[in-house]
C-alpha cells in the first residue's frame, strides 16, 4: 500500500546547486555570509521599528512586516541548503518537502502583497500629502496586512493540498536546492493538469496583478512629481523609485519568468540561478534599499545607541 498521500516515496534527494566539488567550500562561505547579512539586516529593522516611536508610522509598519517576511522567506531554503552542502546525501522527507513548499509559497506571496501595500503608501504620501493621515489610518494599515496574511495562507494551502494528492514514482531526485513547485510537478506520475491550471490562473493573479499595481503606483508618483518641477525633488524621487523598482523587477521578473513563462529548453542551471535571485539576493538587498539608505532609519539607529550609552 502506498505511503504518504498516494505516493510510495518517503523522501526526496535534493541535487542542490550546480557547483564543482573544489568550489563547494567557497560557495558555502558566500551563501552563509549572504544569509547572515539577510537575517541581521532584517532583524535590525524590526527591532528599530519596535523600539523607536518616531518610526510608528504606516510606511514602517509595512516595512517591519516586509522584513519579517524576508527573514522567514530566506530561512525556508537557506539553512537547508547550507546543511545539504555539508552532507554526502542531501535528503529531505516527503512531509518536510511539502512543508518547505508551503512556507516558501506563503512568505513569497506575503512579500508580493506587502510590496503592493508599501507602493500604495508611497503613492498616497506623495500624491495626496494633505489627506495622507486620514487615508492611511491605523485601521486600513492593519487591514491590508491581515488581508495579505489571509490571502497568502489560502494560496499556499491550495497548492500544498493539490500537491499532496499527486502520486510520485521511483524518481525522487529534485534537480534543485529546495522543494520547488515546478520541480515537484515534473516528478509526479499522475495527472497534473489541475495543478498547472491553478499555477497559471491563481499564480498569475498573485504575481502579475501585484506587479502591475506597483508599477502603476510608481508611475503615478513620477507623474505627480514631474508636474511640480524641482531638480532636487526629481533627483531624490527618481533615485528612490529607481532603487525600489530595481528590486521589485528582480523579484517579480524572475518569478514570472520561472513559473508563468518557463523556457522551452528546461535549463536546470538557469532555473536554479533565477531562483537564487529572488530567494537569496532580494531578501538580502531589501534592508539596504528600503531602510539603511533612509534618513529616519539612520536617526533611529543613532537614538537607540545613544540610549544604550546612557545606561
Amino acid at each position: 500500500m502506498p505511503k504518504n498521500n498516494q505516493t510510495g516515496i518517503s523522501q526526496f534527494l535534493l541535487l542542490g546547486l550546480p557547483i564543482r566539488p573544489e568550489e563547494q567550500h567557497l560557495f558555502y562561505v558566500l551563501f552563509l555570509a549572504m544569509y547572515l547579512i539577510t537575517v541581521l539586516g532584517n532583524f535590525i529593522i524590526i527591532i528599530l521599528i519596535l523600539l523607536d516611536s518616531h518610526l510608528h508610522r504606516p510606511m514602517y509598519f509595512f516595512l517591519s512586516n516586509l522584513s519579517f517576511s524576508d527573514l522567514c522567506f530566506s530561512s525556508v531554503t537557506m539553512p537547508k541548503l547550507l546543511l545539504n552542502m555539508q552532507r554526502q546525501v542531501p535528503l529531505i522527507s516527503y512531509v518536510g518537502c511539502l512543508a518547505q513548499m508551503y512556507f516558501f509559497l506563503f512568505f513569497g506571496d506575503l512579500e508580493s502583497f506587502l510590496l503592493v501595500a508599501m507602493a500604495y503608501d508611497r503613492y498616497v504620501a506623495i500624491c495626496f500629502p494633505l489627506h495622507y493621515t486620514s487615508i492611511m489610518s491605523p485601521k486600513l494599515c492593519v487591514s491590508l496586512v491581515v488581508l495579505s496574511w489571509v490571502l497568502t495562507t489560502l494560496h499556499a494551502m491550495l497548492h500544498t493540498l493539490l500537491m499532496a494528492r499527486l502520486s510520485f514514482c521511483e524518481d525522487n531526485v529534485i534537480p534543485h536546492f529546495f522543494c520547488d513547485l515546478s520541480a515537484l510537478l515534473k516528478l509526479a506520475c499522475s495527472d497534473i493538469h489541475i495543478n498547472e491550471l491553478v499555477v497559471l490562473i491563481i499564480g498569475g493573479l498573485v504575481v502579475v496583478l501585484p506587479f502591475l499595481l506597483i508599477i502603476t503606483s510608481y508611475a503615478r508618483i513620477v507623474s505627480s512629481i514631474l508636474k511640480v518641477p524641482s531638480t532636487r525633488g526629481i533627483h531624490k524621487v527618481f533615485s528612490t523609485c529607481g532603487s525600489h523598482l530595481s528590486v521589485v523587477s528582480l523579484f517579480f521578473g524572475t518569478i514570472i519568468g520561472l513559473y508563468l513563462c518557463p523556457s522551452a529548453n528546461n535549463s536546470t542551471v538557469k532555473d536554479t540561478v533565477m531562483s537564487m535571485m529572488y530567494t537569496v539576493v532580494t531578501p538580502m538587498l531589501n534592508p539596504f534599499i528600503y531602510s539603511l539608505r533612509n534618513r529616519d532609519m539612520k536617526g533611529a539607529l543613532k537614538r537607540v545607541f545613544q540610549k544604550k550609552s546612557l545606561f
